[in-house]
């Protein structure tokens, strides 16, 4: 017999019957777990008694703060936990183990919200484009980022030659244009045709994830937005993954050009 959290026996076996498997069925359990022990370690009320009847909505609302100001989850995260406490709460109401349903008046959160937030660049692109402000380097490298590579990607030798297979709107043709104005004498000096080059005549003429770094922090700042090519990436695929949900996991890594164990990280990413 367990007992981690109240009837937790009768409701494991209510979801058998309902023929969940057994990693959903622990993922229910860790869930109802963690949430009976923060109330035993952290709300008053229940540390008086530990009686399932004595949780209303507020010490379930407690519990969720919780788990988004202090573990930093995600609104699809909340919901997931919400939905499964509001299982658990059902489950006692209607086999007469709890008079009422603590859950009911507590919302769920926008699924968008946490993918909106950080892909908000992505949708004002044409207006940073656009932004004389900015350096031409961070532009491109948003640009291209928008266009699903990496840093690692477009600051290699040779890589000028992938412009040709991009699909470019008109407004990122003519900041192109405007880039190539700018770059040409750097190649020019450099005999080269690459993208990213350093000011300088050099050994090595290329610029790296570290020089990038000098020409992103400023504007970051101007922007008041993360400029880390790790970060920008992250949220590309993001908002891809959200944008492209009844493709199948064979399409969405030929299209993002990753393999199946990337793929896997960057949605488990974009449930968070």
């Amino acid at each position: 017999m367990t007992n981690n959290y109240p009837y937790q026996d009768h409701f494991e076996r209510y979801l058998r019957k309902k023929e969940l498997s057994g990693i959903t069925i622990r993922e229910y359990s860790k869930t109802l777990s963690d949430l009976f022990n923060y109330l035993s370690n952290f709300n008053v009320g229940y540390q008086q008694d530990h009686r399932v009847s004595q949780i209303f909505d507020r010490d379930i609302e407690q519990y969720l703060d919780m788990i988004v100001s202090k573990r930093n989850n995600g609104n699809n995260t909340y919901n997931k936990i919400l939905s499964q406490i509001n299982v658990y709460f059902k489950f006692l109401f209607n086999d007469n183990l709890n008079t009422h349903l603590p859950t009911i008046n507590i919302k769920s959160k926008d699924k968008n919200e946490h993918t909106s937030y950080i892909t908000k660049w992505l949708y004002s692109l044409p207006v940073i484009l656009e932004d004389n402000e900015l350096h031409y380097y961070t532009r491109m490298t948003l640009l291209l980022i928008s266009k699903g590579y990496q840093s690692s990607e477009f600051l290699l030798p040779g890589f000028y030659q992938e412009l040709d297979h991009i699909k470019f709107s008109s407004e990122e043709r003519t900041f192109l244009s405007q880039f190539m104005t700018f770059i040409t004498p750097l190649q020019i000096r450099h005999h080269t045709k690459d993208l990213f080059l350093k000011q300088r005549i050099a050994k090595d003429c290329h610029i790296t994830s570290a020089g990038l770094h000098k020409y992103l922090k400023p504007d970051s700042e101007y922007l008041q937005m993360n400029l880390s090519p790790k970060y920008l990436y992250q949220s590309f695929v993001i908002n891809y993954l959200s944008q492209h949900q009844k493709d199948n996991d064979k399409t969405l890594s030929r299209n993002l050009r990753m393999d199946p164990a990337s793929l896997l990280y960057y949605q488990k990413l974009a449930q968070k």
